[in-house]
């Protein structure tokens, strides 16, 4: 089968890649800049932001995953998160629709759903709103009877790129070199979930995936602060300071005045802090049972990537 794979250039992205090409498929990868990033299969360079290319692409793949996302905490014009989360999920659609492509995988997120004890999924930052928006269009396109299949990964963490999904690696990684001031909501659970296992059940879902069906690809739900005990289980590494809500939310409103002042990024807003008020649990069992997926405990995944995010241990560690 010949996939096209959106944003195969990112964290998730080269993974399934790699996946598809590990399972006999061939990738086709549609990217802003796929030609210089070296993944393995075919480059096309495009933007899931425009309609004709992305009809263009699908013109010469049998399946699409569509994995290609603004991520990001902040940007000056929020429009930016509609254009690439939700426009492009539509060009993607109307583009299968047209070139009568037999499997959508979508990639949705965690934040996409609601946080524990809630009904409803938070509307806190842009990120946060337009994949949950963007969920709506996936679930009309599939009562519509397009051949979409939808999947939850939980926070990724693995060896590869430090990209902005690649959330635990960055964030073990700041620690190491004293750039983490600390963390918010350290003992909220989050749902870890091992890359290349979320990836090899993308192409399952591609392969054999319930049309219609949505899937949560989590792992051990732990709270935040898990993987920095590890780290100092193994390294001896201290552990992250804790910071409150409040005191982050009063920073979070500084930081965004003087991000609309330079226009540059803000690492911190409070519509963050309030994401990290909440625990975000997965249940994996229908994607264990329907995908084959099989969840790398936290401990296990963090000893194979640590060389490799962290260098090796010096030594009498």
């Amino acid at each position: 089968m010949r996939v096209l794979v959106t944003g195969g250039t990112g964290y998730l992205g080269r993974a399934i890649v790699r996946a598809l090409t590990l399972r006999g498929h061939e990738a086709v990868v549609f990217a802003r800049h796929a030609t210089r990033a070296g993944v393995p299969g075919r480059a096309i360079d495009g933007d899931v932001r425009d309609r004709h290319a992305v009809h263009d692409a699908m013109a010469i793949v049998d399946a699409v995953c569509h994995v290609a996302a603004l991520v990001s905490v902040w940007r000056k014009d929020p429009r930016e998160f509609d254009e690439v989360n939700i426009h492009g999920l539509e060009h993607v659609l109307a583009a299968a629709r047209d070139r009568g492509l037999a499997r959508i995988v979508y990639t949705s997120s965690f934040l996409a759903r609601p946080p524990a004890g809630r009904t409803a999924p938070l509307v806190a930052n842009d990120y946060q709103r337009t994949k949950a928006a963007a969920l709506s269009v996936a679930r009309d396109a599939a009562s519509s009877g397009a051949p979409i299949v939808t999947l939850f990964p939980g926070v990724l963490f693995g060896s590869g790129i430090m990209s902005e999904g690649n959330l635990v690696g960055r964030m073990l990684a700041d620690h190491i070199a004293g750039r983490l001031p600390g963390l918010i909501g350290a003992d909220h659970i989050w749902s870890y979930a091992w890359v290349d296992a979320v990836a090899d059940a993308h192409v399952t879902a591609l392969e054999r995936g319930a049309a219609g069906a949505e899937y949560q690809l989590g792992g051990d739900n732990l709270p935040q602060r898990r993987p920095f005990e590890l780290l100092h289980e193994w390294r001896g590494t201290p552990l992250p300071r804790r910071i409150p809500t409040s005191i982050a939310s009063a920073l979070g409103l500084v930081l965004e005045a003087g991000a609309r002042l330079t226009g540059r990024p803000s690492k911190l807003t409070r519509a963050t802090v309030e994401i990290f008020r909440h625990d975000w649990p997965l249940d994996s069992a229908r994607a264990m049972t329907d995908l084959d997926y099989r969840p790398l405990a936290l401990a296990d995944g963090l000893a194979r990537m640590l060389p490799e995010v962290l260098g090796p241990p010096a030594m009498g560690q």
